[in-house]
């Protein structure tokens, strides 16, 4: 990376960030004002951010599917067993009003 030139000789995916950063870098008195820059150049060398949001997407998508997964065989059960399975229709009333 340190040449700027990629595989196929061409210049690198991450050349453009580097240029801004170098440029930024030449021109400030403190380095600190360039850390836009420095992220994201590292971003696009690591991808930690991307990597990081696939995994959080993943997870939730892993909790939905194992909530979905366990709501469906709760409903299997049900049906199974010969009970009913409200849709919400008609209002059931309280057991023990039934009684009353």
């Amino acid at each position: 990376m340190a040449s700027g030139f990629g595989l196929s000789g061409g210049t690198s995916r991450c050349f453009v960030y580097w240029q801004e950063f170098s440029k930024c870098y030449t021109k400030t008195d403190f380095p600190q004002e360039c850390q836009p820059q420095v992220d994201d150049y590292l971003e696009c060398l690591h991808h930690t951010k991307e990597i990081e949001r696939a995994k959080t997407v993943r997870a939730e998508f892993v909790k939905k599917s194992t909530q979905a997964t366990k709501e469906g065989r709760i409903l299997g059960d049900t049906l199974a067993d010969g009970g009913f399975v409200g849709i919400g229709l008609i209002p059931r009333s309280p057991p023990d009003a039934a009684e009353k």
